[in-house]
């Protein structure tokens, strides 16, 4: 059977670490200005100032104005492949971060912003965020998408609200360990549809850092970092 937890019973929990926003390790620079391109236009520009200066008609030299504006053109350029290197380690520093913070997740148990987790010795759990009081619709889908459970429940106002559900549909039939999703439809009093966000509590199987920003696996499917809620102790 399926028991609705009131807000006031919940599981300890224990804030998530902070996550590092979403980084780019493009070769390009905040202009879009490949760095490669940019740093053989510079070695060209050596080039051509220098061959200009040993060439230069020693009774008409080179303009000054000119030769001061071609020597900031100079300045400008060395700074922004500077600038280009700088921003480089910088995202090669925030990818680490990232990489190190989704192992430290790895074979934790966690809440993430989702609806499909895994049952595990006969039992799942959900968590509900309500706004309001509602009455609401729970419905369980199986990996394959039959619906093994259907329930209305009475939701109080309040986050973090656990539901378990023991595996079992309203014949009392067992059904096997696996990735089973649930949803839930709500309505006020006044009978208005109310959204009611749903999010999970599994144990993260596994992160995969090939992938930028890097994903954790979680019940089967991929979340990113942004995606987990909390962290919990047992």
């Amino acid at each position: 059977m399926a028991t609705v937890v009131p807000a006031s019973i919940t599981q300890p929990v224990t804030s998530a670490p902070a996550t590092s926003t979403n980084s780019s390790t493009s070769s390009t620079n905040s202009t879009g200005v490949d760095k490669a391109t940019l740093a053989s236009n510079f070695q060209t520009f050596l080039t051509l100032l220098t061959t200009q200066l040993k060439n230069q008609n020693p009774l008409e030299p080179l303009d000054t104005n000119q030769f001061t504006a071609q020597l900031v053109q100079f300045a400008q350029v060395e700074q922004q492949l500077k600038q280009n290197d700088q921003l480089s380690t910088l995202v090669s520093l925030q990818q680490t971060a990232q990489n190190t913070t989704a192992l430290n997740y790895v074979g934790e148990k966690v809440g993430v912003t989702g609806n499909t987790t895994t049952i595990a010795n006969g039992q799942a759990t959900w968590t509900f965020d309500v706004p309001k009081p509602v009455s609401g619709l729970v419905t369980i889908k199986s990996p394959t998408g039959q619906v093994v459970y259907n329930g209305n429940y009475s939701m109080s106002t309040g986050n973090n609200q656990s539901f378990v559900w023991h595996g079992k549909d309203a014949s009392g039939l067992q059904w096997p360990d696996g990735n089973y999703t649930l949803t839930v439809t709500g309505q006020d009093a006044s009978g208005q549809a109310v959204t009611i966000p749903t999010s999970i509590e599994a144990v993260v199987d596994s992160a995969d850092l090939t992938k930028n920003p890097p994903v954790l696996s979680i019940a089967g499917q991929d979340y990113t970092l942004d995606k987990i809620r909390r962290l919990i102790r047992n």
